[in-house]
């Protein structure tokens, strides 16, 4: 039984992600699909993708929505730092710090930050290994993004991932594929992870949430000309899969397999019988 539950964890969660990589890469990397879909979002006559120009879009789209996976990360390092702080205020020796901090509600989140170290941490090396994951593949594919190639008035041939990848070194000035802003979305993702581990019924709302921000992230730069829409899925691929392994590194699939607790109703919950009730 135990065998059979760990074959299905890496069959859903390294299965699936997997799968979709070949689809991706035959739909997208093998056909014009792409280039057809940005397509509908290009004027031939200016040789411009309207919407780049639209600062509004651009500042609630680009600069804007930054606020959500910058935020998250720099509370988790704030978190972990802090979480060393209690462990180390030792009641017998610093009563009058402690009673302060108590006083100023700050004694609770110093407790909570301690409580919950390893989770700060993990989403800490989380984002930092997905960071990291798509700036080294940024960096040995040298693709440049559409509107930078002379299929959209550029002065760059364009060219696929795999024409251009390089396994030691940087490939050349292209930093395009995968998708960065798309992948600052689908680093929500490691909160998933933590809700699993918890065994948090919303976490299922958690994934889909980090999802759908990753490819709503990706679509607003594709509808500008700065990606492929291939970009935004490649992008939630790996951040997927370094999530994943960060978090069984963190936690253990033990942990993470665990189904989800379900609420209680209170309606299911047999009332014991009455003291002067009778048998009918």
């Amino acid at each position: 039984m135990n065998s059979l539950s760990r074959y299905r964890f890496y069959a859903v969660n390294f299965g699936i992600p997997l799968a979709c990589a070949v689809v991706v890469f035959l739909m997208f990397d093998l056909t014009s699909i792409d280039i057809a879909f940005n397509n509908l979002f290009f004027d031939p006559v200016t040789q411009t993708f309207p919407l780049d120009h639209v600062h509004l879009f651009e500042k609630i789209t680009h600069k804007w929505a930054r606020i959500i996976p910058n935020w998250t990360g720099e509370i988790a390092i704030i978190g972990a730092l802090l979480s060393f702080l209690w462990p180390r205020l030792k009641a017998e020796k610093h009563p009058k710090i402690i009673a302060f901090l108590e006083r100023i509600k700050v004694a609770p989140v110093l407790r909570f930050a301690s409580k919950h170290r390893r989770d700060f941490l993990y989403v800490v090396f989380a984002f930092s290994i997905s960071t990291g994951v798509i700036h080294y593949l940024k960096g040995h594919t040298s693709v440049y993004c559409p509107i930078e190639t002379t299929q959209y008035g550029g002065k760059i041939e364009h060219k696929e991932w795999y024409e251009n990848f390089d396994l030691l070194k940087v490939a050349g000035d292209g930093r395009c594929w995968p998708g960065g802003h798309a992948s600052g979305g689908f680093t929500m993702l490691a909160l998933y992870f933590v809700a699993r581990r918890y065994r948090w019924r919303y976490s299922k709302a958690v994934l889909y949430g980090s999802l759908a921000l990753g490819f709503v992230y990706g679509t607003t730069r594709v509808l500008q000309g700065w990606h492929y829409m291939s970009h935004t899925f490649w992008a939630g691929i790996f951040v997927w899969l370094a999530c994943l392994l960060t978090a069984l590194a963190f936690y253990g699939r033990a942990r993470l397999e665990m189904p989800v607790r379900q609420a209680v109703s209170l309606s299911t919950v047999r009332q014991p019988p009455r003291a002067n009730s009778l048998p009918q």
